[in-house]
C-alpha cells in the first residue's frame, strides 16, 4: 500500500498555447510585404504627403483664406453634400439590386447582372454624354436637368451605384438559408429575420461600398464636365475647382483644396468603418 501510495502519477504535458495576434515573418513573406509597402508608398503615400507638404508650406493663412473663398465654399458644399445624398440612395438601391439579382428569378437576370458593371467599363467622359443626351436640353424622357443640382447628383449615382452592388451581392450568395427557416420554423417573420439575421451579415459588405462610393463621388470629374456646365456658385464641384486653380497656375490653392478633400474622405471612411463595425457587433 505504501508504494502504491509513493508511486508518482502521471500527469499530461502542457502544451503552450499560441499568442493570438503574432506572428514571424519569413524571409519570403518579409519580401514580399517590403515590396507591397515600397509600392504602396510610390503610388499613395509619398504623393498624399507631397500634397500636404505644398499645403503647409504656404502657411496657415493662405489655406484658411483659399479654403474660406465663397465659390470654393460653395463648391465644396454641393461635392460633399451631393456624395453624402447619393451614397445613401445607394446603400438602399444597391442592395435592394443585390438582393434581387441573388434571391430573385426572372427573365433578363443575366443581362441586368452584365448591365451593372457598364459604368465601370464605361469611360467618364463617354457617360457624361449619354446622360447629356438622356437628361439635356430636348430630352426624349422630358427631364431637362443640364446645368442644374440634379445634374451633379444624377450623374454621381450613375457612376457610384454599382459598388454598393458589387460588394453586397458576393455576401447575399453565401449566406446559408438553413438559419432563416429555422428562424422562420420558430415563428420569427420576415423583417424580424432580415433584421436579426441577414442584415449584421450585410453591415460590413454595405459599409465598404458606401466608403467606396462616396470616395468615388467626391473626385469624379469625367462624367460632370458635360452635363453640369460647371457654373461657379451652382453646379462647379471641387475637382472642378481644383483644375481651374492648375489651370491659372495657382498650385498652393490647388493643393490646399486636394488637403481639405483628403481629410473629409479618411473622416467618412472612418466614421463608415466604426458605424459597421458596431452594428455587426450589436448583431
Amino acid at each position: 500500500m505504501t508504494s502504491a501510495l509513493a508511486t508518482p502519477v502521471d500527469r499530461p504535458a502542457r502544451t503552450r498555447r499560441p499568442v493570438v495576434g503574432t506572428s514571424t515573418l519569413t524571409r519570403g513573406s518579409g519580401l514580399a510585404l517590403g515590396i507591397a509597402m515600397t509600392w504602396f508608398s510610390l503610388l499613395v503615400l509619398i504623393p498624399l504627403a507631397a500634397i500636404v507638404a505644398t499645403t503647409a508650406a504656404g502657411g496657415w493663412e493662405q489655406f484658411w483664406r483659399i479654403v474660406t473663398n465663397d465659390q470654393t465654399l460653395a463648391a465644396l458644399r454641393l461635392t460633399v453634400g451631393s456624395a453624402l445624398g447619393v451614397t445613401a440612395l445607394n446603400v438602399f438601391m444597391g442592395t435592394a439590386i443585390a438582393w434581387v439579382l441573388v434571391r430573385d428569378r426572372f427573365w433578363g437576370k443575366r443581362i441586368l447582372d452584365v448591365a451593372i458593371d457598364i459604368p465601370f467599363a464605361l469611360p467618364t467622359i463617354v457617360a457624361g454624354l449619354v446622360l447629356l443626351a438622356l437628361y439635356g436640353k430636348g430630352s426624349p424622357l422630358g427631364l431637362e436637368w443640364a446645368n442644374t443640382e440634379m445634374s451633379v447628383r444624377l450623374a454621381l449615382a450613375f457612376v457610384t451605384l454599382p459598388f454598393i452592388v458589387r460588394t453586397v451581392q458576393p455576401v447575399l450568395e453565401e449566406l446559408e438559408h438553413d438559419v432563416e427557416e429555422a428562424a422562420a420554423s420558430l415563428g420569427a417573420g420576415r423583417m424580424t429575420i432580415f433584421r436579426r439575421i441577414i442584415l449584421p451579415s450585410l453591415v460590413p459588405a454595405i459599409a465598404a461600398g458606401a466608403a467606396l462610393s462616396f470616395a468615388r463621388a467626391i473626385s469624379e470629374y469625367g462624367s460632370l464636365v458635360l452635363l453640369s456646365g460647371n457654373l461657379p456658385f451652382k453646379t462647379e464641384v471641387v475637382s472642378v475647382r481644383v483644375l481651374s486653380f492648375i489651370e491659372g497656375g495657382n498650385t498652393a490653392a490647388a493643393a490646399a483644396l486636394a488637403t481639405v478633400m483628403l481629410i473629409v474622405a479618411l473622416v467618412v471612411i472612418v466614421a463608415v468603418d466604426v458605424i459597421s463595425r458596431r452594428v455587426a457587433r450589436r448583431g
